[in-house]
């Protein structure tokens, strides 16, 4: 054996269990022993079962005399039951949602349950308790009665269909007792370790999947955690300096003149505003490309801050000539928000005189118009693309289609992507690319660069995950707009709730209905998730509450054609409620939507609350949101309750960091990092250090030639995410 040996030459595996190892990435034996435990269970004795006591975590082993499958009689929920017996007595478990649970351990064969036992008139159950097959009754020489109990403490990993937490626990241990553990190399410079006092990668791996005490456990997942944000850092300040070494173009524009481009937008800028554009005109003056990210709540103006950071750009003649203009490309993730940013910018530029294009899948529009100098006009693709690459056009907004190789920039000097989480990194890297070719072997170019992005980011992970950009915060909203009203209501008080929408529909008003499902939950899968669905609830919102209004619906499996022309519709007011999934929290500018109503809100993160929410934030108009739950947790309650005390998005991420537990965070969805990765995350002094560490180790070597395993593991990472 060794860590490069495949896990299928070694375990005898079926192809549902192959299916699954191939879903979770795990392919050798190494990849095995980095696949880490997302909690352990709890402490519990083993014990006959007559000897357990109420309200008490034990775990207990029997022979399984008889399992059943049903559903509960109001609910309709899918449940499983197993009785379980031993010498003593007899248990029996209950799993609410996990009818499959049944089917894991056969009858006449040996379990060994694990949880929380409840004693009600003599007879013993336990609820939703960790199962396990085992070969005999491990109870013979156990237990009170015969000396010293037994404590377990075991790691709990993540599962696929086909591959259980026990099974790779068993496969971890067999690696374990082959001590392939001890042949990796480890990519934590000595130094680094023995300074913050993390042990060595193969004591971690030992201690996180066998520890003997807490603090072992605790010691492994910590040194784990460093070394995924050490990478990370790593990573990106590696393009930050290599992306700095290029050349790119330096600003002129006055400070006078950029003062009057923004008095004329017609609406004072606020202080995070003038600050925002005051750190990026700094920038613009830099002889380096500037990469920053522009952090801001919906509403918070980020879009005119980007438009005055592309009037400083087309103000300035290329290469310090007194003629021409460097050019600017906007892209947007969705057609209707590319409009919407090109009209945006139509008023933000119609004194200027300066030419705006539009190009999407659907055509191509270019302000002003001849017939028309207060519009826009449809032009031909072929005629747009002429007039950008001779300069005529400098600032062109699109979608996808900006990073098309007919599209072609005559000076590219600043590329603005919207919602850039939206973008696949080739799709970023493309359209930063787009510059002349001025031949003479020079080092072209590239243009200054500005992420925006509307999801509240905490400072940590912003810190890590955006470790090559500079960070601009708009923390300040507009005057002028109201606070939103915010309830979390129970299903039990429906009635009044739709009652104030019709208020609001019967005002001309708009309303959002946001689920969390597409269709209804089959009712003869196991694991089904019973929440309100897309679908059927627009059919009873038809049938039964608002039958005199227009209902549509929206969700992610919809063409993209079919989702733009939802939005569309919805913008221009054919629509007037709108039921949807999540996939409008990044989405387009409806003004006169002023009601928002989010079933199921527990199943929400609080930043993804918080950008639903600001849907109906993009008025002076009084907003309303109200998020039904039918959790009655303490802690649940204690998340929902913030949302209407968090003073903005960036408190809302933090708390949002702070609440979620071990095995809770949707990290690696959401941001490429790991469950344990976002632990690190919490703890700022944590990311500073591995922060510093990185910087420390580039400013001595910024090749990594010293540090081949290093080099080998940023080389992985380093995908030029945010440098375009």
């Amino acid at each position: 054996m060794a860590p490069q040996t495949l896990i299928e030459e070694i375990f005898r595996l079926n192809p549902i269990q192959k299916a699954g190892l191939k879903k979770i990435g795990l392919k050798t034996l190494e990849d095995l022993l980095m696949y880490l435990p997302s909690r352990y269970g709890e402490k519990a004795v083993l014990k006959h079962i007559d000897e357990t006591n109420d309200n008490e975590i034990a775990v207990v082993c029997g022979r399984v005399i008889s399992t059943k499958i049903y559903k509960s009689f109001r609910t309709r929920m899918p449940m499983a039951d197993m009785v379980v017996e031993d010498d003593t007595g007899r248990i029996k478990a209950t799993w609410f949602h996990q009818p499959y649970m049944a089917k894991k351990v056969e009858e006449g064969k040996f379990a060994k349950l694990t949880g929380t036992v409840t004693l009600k008139n003599g007879s013993r159950t336990m609820v939703n308790p960790d199962l396990e097959e085992v070969e005999t009754m491990e109870l013979a020489h156990h237990g009170s009665l015969f000396g010293k109990d037994e404590t377990h403490q075991s790691p709990v990993y993540p599962e696929t269909r086909g591959v259980t937490s026990l099974w790779i626990k068993h496969a971890i241990d067999r690696a374990l007792k082959n001590k392939i553990h001890e042949l990796l190399e480890d990519v934590i410079p000595k130094e680094i370790l023995a300074k913050y006092h993390l042990p060595s990668l193969q004591t971690a791996l030992v201690w996180i999947h066998s520890p003997q005490k807490d603090s072992d456990a605790i010691a492994a997942r910590k040194r784990f955690a460093f070394e995924e944000v050490f990478l990370i850092q790593l990573a990106r300040q590696k393009e930050k300096r290599e992306y700095a070494k290029n050349p790119s173009f330096k600003i002129t524009t006055s400070e006078d003149n950029i003062d009057i481009f923004t008095k004329n937008f017609g609406f004072p800028m606020t202080d995070a505003q003038n600050k925002a554009i005051k750190q990026i005109v700094e920038d613009l003056r830099a002889d380096k490309p500037m990469a920053r990210l522009l952090e801001g709540d919906v509403g918070s103006g980020k879009t005119a801050v980007a438009a005055t950071a592309a009037y400083s750009i087309i103000s300035t003649s290329p290469y310090g000539k007194d003629y021409g203009n460097l050019g600017v490309a906007y892209m947007a993730p969705t057609e209707i928000l590319a409009n919407q940013h090109f009209e945006s910018f139509i008023k933000y530029f119609k004194h200027t005189g300066i030419n705006v294009g539009l190009i999407t899948g659907s055509g191509c529009k270019k302000f002003p118009s001849k017939i028309n100098p207060e519009g826009w006009t449809d032009i031909s693709r072929t005629q747009l693309l002429k007039w950008v690459a001779n300069g005529e056009i400098p600032i062109l907004v699109g979608t996808h289609a900006l990073i098309q190789k007919s599209v072609k920039f005559k000076h590219l000097g600043l590329a603005i992507i919207d919602e850039q989480h939206r973008f696949g990194v080739k799709q970023r890297l493309d359209l930063a690319k787009k510059t002349g070719d001025f031949g003479g072997g020079k080092k072209l170019p590239v243009p200054h660069l500005i992420s925006m992005t509307a999801t509240p980011i905490p400072r940590t992970l912003a810190l890590t995950i955006y470790g090559d950009l500079d960070l601009t915060l708009l923390d300040e909203m507009p005057a002028g707009r109201k606070p939103i009203i915010t309830e979390i209501v129970s299903p039990t008080h429906r009635k009044e709730v739709y009652e104030k929408i019709h208020k609001e529909l019967e005002a001309g008003r708009q309303a959002y209905i946001i689920c969390p499902r597409i269709d209804e939950p089959d009712p003869d899968k196991e694991m089904a998730i019973i929440a309100k669905s897309v679908k059927e609830e627009a059919k009873r919102l038809k049938k039964d509450v608002f039958k005199e209004y227009n209902i549509d619906i929206l969700h992610s499996k919809m063409t993209p054609a079919a989702k733009e022309k939802t939005m569309k519709d919805f913008s221009d007011k054919k629509i007037d409620i709108l039921v949807a999934t999540s996939v409008v929290e990044v989405g387009v500018n409806v003004p006169n939507a002023t009601v928002i109503v989010i079933e199921g809100g527990e199943r929400f993160g609080l930043s993804q609350l918080h950008q639903l929410r600001g849907r109906v934030l993009r008025s002076n108009h009084q907003a309303h949101c109200f998020i039904f739950t039918e959790s009655k947790s303490p802690k649940t309650m204690e998340r929902l309750k913030a949302i209407k005390t968090a003073k903005n998005g960036f408190e809302l991420a933090e708390l949002d960091l702070q609440l979620r537990g071990f095995g809770e965070l949707s990290g690696k969805k959401q941001w490429g990092i790991s469950d344990i990765g976002m632990e690190a995350i919490k703890n700022l002094k944590m990311v500073e250090a591995a922060r510093n560490e990185a910087k420390n180790i580039l400013d001595d070597d910024i090749e990594l030639k010293k540090y081949t395993m290093l080099k080998q593991k940023v080389d992985e990472r380093t995908m030029g995410t945010h440098f375009e």
